[in-house]
């Protein structure tokens, strides 16, 4: 095994455990829900297996809808962002997606800012979609997109910096 796939499987252990145990209990107004599970999708190696990538991120919103009992909505969402994933991350990065030399979880910039909010944003206008599944509720789909986006937004650059040691 090396030393990529351990990374990436302890990874997903941790980040499923707290979105369980800690982040799962935390519904601010009932309005804003933190989902710092989709961290392991946007910090995934971009040079890696897509299909395997694609299975661990179905894995991984299968896992959420198994324990908060949500009939597969945190598994579409997060199997379409891992599909779309390079469109985001074209948008974002440009050529140097292509060319596969940008690293996420490196010091913020811009094109990280935009991909990460990007990917947020969308993974969550799905997920509550989903959830809510009724044009009459557009106004509650979109504040709680807004809202939790932002949360998770600033709860994945916390748990990046928190996660990253600065190297000097």
């Amino acid at each position: 095994m090396n030393s990529n796939f351990i990374l990436n499987l302890i990874r997903f252990i941790v980040l499923l455990t707290i979105q369980i145990v800690v982040l799962e209990q935390v519904k601010f107004g009932g309005w804003i829900n933190p989902y710092l599970y989709i961290l392991f999708i946007i910090l995934y190696p971009i040079n890696s297996n897509r299909s395997g990538f694609i299975f661990a991120s179905f894995c991984l919103g299968l896992i959420m809808d198994m324990f908060c009992d949500s009939g597969g909505v945190h598994a579409t969402a997060c199997l379409l962002l891992a599909y779309f994933r390079p469109g985001f991350l074209k948008f974002a990065f440009g050529l140097s997606y292509e060319y596969q030399t940008i690293r996420i979880a490196e010091k913020l910039s811009v094109d990280r800012f935009t991909f990460i909010m990007s990917a947020i944003l969308f993974h969550h206008l799905v997920l509550f979609s989903l959830e809510f599944y009724r044009i009459s509720l557009f106004f509650e789909i979109i504040t709680r997109t807004i809202l939790s986006t932002i949360f998770t937004f600033i709860i994945c650059i916390i748990s990046i910096y928190l996660i990253k040691p600065n190297k000097r």
